[in-house]
């Protein structure tokens, strides 16, 4: 077992209810019983949620962390006392199973706090969503009027070739409106240039929004919090969303259940058809069943000859975008209200800032510093994620300066927390990739792939939550769910639309050229 800090969240987890559990018995193909446990591999949102489901029933499970703390990419790192999220995670579902759940593990721990996002756009903070009197304010009536005009001329020239992002946003909202709101900042999370993003993707992402759905919502609200990206309020752990995994990993061993750190998966043994053994913080186990949130391309890898070449290929052809967090601590009052602030503004590099003490109060200590994250969003091997941790934090306190914000001398110290894999990429080949993967996998009776990485989809915690509460059904009920149809919004798919990809050409990228068989 990892070590693990004794109150380390301001006071002790409560064990669960000492409740005699018989434990299930797992059919197998022979229809024997089977009392082994279930591995689970990996100790984030989707991992601890499948270890938590069945160390709860009485099952034995196995949960293996590669790092010396759980919570995966939605963890939160702690430095000197200062506790920063990594990319900012609102906790709000349509989800009642999930919903409930977290409500289960956290109780009173589970604050209800207030959404505020604005948008930084030259020099100024302009309300999201759109507020009509604040954007006219801020805009002011010569710039009001341009983009009016800008928008008339989208509106009455032909439309001409609609190739890609740029030309798609201008001709439904005008260029101005897509230099101001939509050029800089989706050039930051894609790294590429707008002109070189799909238009079919565009109009998928921004499907239903329009100058004058837009216009409404600024002017008349989001009444019923009926668009996800719009809410007003939502839960967040008092510590942070790395309370809520290190509450359910307690959780887990309180159980009966183990969950072992710095344990990365080293290699899958197969044989006819399933998981015969893992090898895993240098011990060989084999398990009844494998609950996988590793990346897919690490799945493939640690196989080995057992997935054949053609999978190999598919595996090493998926790209993920990354990311980094540069948190500054900051002597004085915070510097904004908000969650967090968009950045729209081509002068600086970073695409987001957090504002940590506005997700809760208890991420900062000191009640006379600010702590504030900025997010970098990049490629592994990149200028960005090479440069080293001093030279990140210099970066940081010169942009915030740039953006008038705050003066570099009043920033005291900085972490530097790089977020490889956070994104899973869609290029023309992923879709086809990942089947040629998941027709392997398939193959196997004993494995389930689980969560973000697990199912190489943008998947929000919820969603990834999920899936691993669909994977226990399976484990435990036969169910028979197909995890490859959950859906974070309405739990299933209600029409068979594949997630469009944005890129017309990809980015090579230096992590595709990193081994496959990685447990980490």
């Amino acid at each position: 077992m990892g070590r693990r800090e004794e109150g380390a969240f301001g006071g002790t987890v409560s064990p669960m209810s000492t409740v005699e559990f018989e434990a299930p018995r797992v059919g197998r193909r022979d229809g024997r019983g089977d009392d082994r446990p279930v591995a689970v591999l990996g100790g984030g949102p989707a991992g601890l949620t499948a270890g938590y489901l069945l160390a709860r029933k009485g099952h034995p499970v196995i949960v293996f962390e590669a790092e010396d703390q759980v919570g995966g990419l939605a963890k939160t790192e702690v430095r000197d006392g200062f506790r920063f999220d990594l990319g900012g995670h609102r906790f709000f579902t349509k989800s009642k199973e999930v919903e409930d759940l977290w409500h289960e593990v956290m109780k009173e721990e589970f604050l209800l706090r207030p959404r505020m996002s604005r948008i930084y756009w030259n020099g100024k903070f302009l309300d999201y969503p759109l507020n009509g009197s604040n954007v006219v304010k801020k805009l002011g009536p010569l710039e009001l009027m341009r983009s009016l005009l800008s928008y008339l001329w989208a509106v009455v020239k032909p439309k001409g070739r609609e190739d890609n992002f740029e030309q798609w946003v201008s001709n439904r909202f005008g260029k101005r409106l897509y230099q101001h709101f939509f050029k800089t900042y989706t050039e930051k999370v894609w790294g590429v240039p707008t002109t070189e993003l799909r238009a079919e993707w565009a109009a998928q992402r921004i499907k239903g929004l329009s100058f004058f759905s837009a216009a409404k919502a600024a002017f008349l609200g989001n009444k019923g919090n009926k668009v996800k990206s719009l809410i007003t309020q939502f839960h967040y752990p008092r510590f942070g969303p790395g309370q809520m995994w290190e509450t359910m990993a307690d959780e887990i061993i309180a159980a009966g259940g183990e969950v072992r750190m710095n344990a990365p998966v080293e290699k899958l043994e197969v044989r006819d058809g399933r998981i015969e053994a893992i090898e895993a913080g240098g011990e060989r186990i084999e398990p009844s069943h494998v609950i996988s949130s590793l990346p897919l391309r690490a799945t493939v890898g640690l196989a080995g000859a057992a997935a054949h070449g053609e999978v190999q290929t598919a595996a090493r052809g998926l790209r993920y975008r990354d990311f980094l967090t540069v948190a500054l601590v900051i002597d004085g009052e915070d510097l904004f209200p908000d969650n967090w602030i968009y950045i729209h503004d081509p002068k600086v590099r970073v695409g987001r800032i957090q504002n940590y003490r506005s997700w809760s109060p208890w991420m900062v200590p000191d009640e006379s510093k600010a702590c504030v994250g900025l997010e970098y969003f990049c490629f592994q091997g990149d200028d960005l994620w090479e440069m080293d941790d001093d030279a990140l934090v210099e970066l940081g306190k010169e942009e915030l300066a740039r953006l008038g914000l705050v003066a570099p001398e009043k920033v005291e110290q900085g972490f530097v927390t790089r977020v490889p894999l956070a994104y899973p990429m869609y290029d023309a080949e992923y879709a086809d990739r990942v089947d040629v993967i998941r027709g392997w996998l398939e193959g196997l009776d004993n494995l389930q792939q689980v969560g973000r990485n697990g199912l190489h989809r943008y998947n929000n915690s919820d969603h990834s939550m999920l899936t691993a509460i669909r994977a226990v059904d399976n484990v435990l009920t036969g169910a028979g769910h197909d995890l490859w149809e959950v859906n974070a919004e309405s739990v299933y798919h209600e029409e068979d639309v594949k997630e469009e990809q944005p890129y017309r050409r990809v980015p090579e990228t230096k992590g595709m050229r990193e081994p496959l068989a990685s447990g980490r």
